[in-house]
């Protein structure tokens, strides 16, 4: 979850992508921010990218681009 949150998705998109709830994403990237100590989703994104954890130009979901999720709505193409 963490990877979409670096990768700018909106809770709507990870709870699209994951199959799971709104509030569930919610729920889960609230607890993530609080076990790092981090602020805000904007600290969440630097946090993953100082760690290694998201590789330049690299996605969780090679046939996603942000383009394509500012496109095409959960709904699909």
């Amino acid at each position: 979850m963490l990877l979409l949150v670096a990768e700018a998705c909106t809770n709507a998109e990870i709870a699209y992508r994951l199959g799971i709830g709104d509030e569930t994403v919610k729920t889960h990237v609230s607890r993530i921010l609080t076990k790092l100590g981090l602020r805000d989703r904007v600290q969440a994104v630097a946090y993953a990218h100082l760690h290694g954890l998201v590789k330049h130009g690299s996605s969780p979901d090679p046939t996603s681009t942000t383009r394509d999720r500012h496109t095409r709505g959960p709904g699909g193409p």
